[in-house]
């Protein structure tokens, strides 16, 4: 092999090291963009974000106390679920974490103001739904580790 043609090697080489290098170049920024992992506790703080979002009246943001919600109101949230983007099973799962736990319990005092997506009251808790919510509550404080997927202070 004569000079020349070790020269021209090299340049071959020397552009193919510069490719890969450019290559590599263009990867890295994607893969230190971190992957947003959305797991089902995720998925339920969305769309309690969304519930708060649209009905503010009915669903206030922490620090607020949460307020006694009416009866058969799930059927209501899902007449909202192509408007809100939901799924309705995510809808019903937020639902149910939104009202499973101590702050949702703590609001059900009996002859307490119940209210529809609007905030208007429609009702109050009766004297069987403020026990049953001191039951759940004393139930909970025996348990020795909370329900997983179900936020204990959604």
């Amino acid at each position: 092999m004569g000079f020349e043609e070790l020269a021209s090697l090299r340049d071959e080489l020397v552009k193919q090291a510069a490719a890969i290098e450019t290559a590599q170049q263009q990867k890295k920024p994607a893969e230190k963009t971190p992957t947003k992992k959305t797991g089902k506790a995720d998925a339920l703080v969305s769309i309690i974000g969304l519930l708060q979002k649209r009905f503010p009246l009915a669903f206030p943001k922490k620090p607020a106390a949460k307020i006694p919600l009416k009866i058969g109101i799930h059927k209501d949230i899902l007449t909202h679920a192509d408007q809100l983007g939901a799924d309705k099973n995510q809808l019903r799962s937020a639902l149910k974490a939104w009202c499973w736990g101590h702050r949702y319990w703590d609001c059900l005092t009996e002859d307490a103001v119940r209210v529809d997506l609007s905030g208007n009251p429609v009702g109050q808790v009766t004297k069987a739904d403020a026990e049953q919510a001191n039951k759940l509550k004393a139930e909970r404080r025996k348990r020795p580790e909370p329900i997983e997927g179900l936020p204990d202070d959604a």
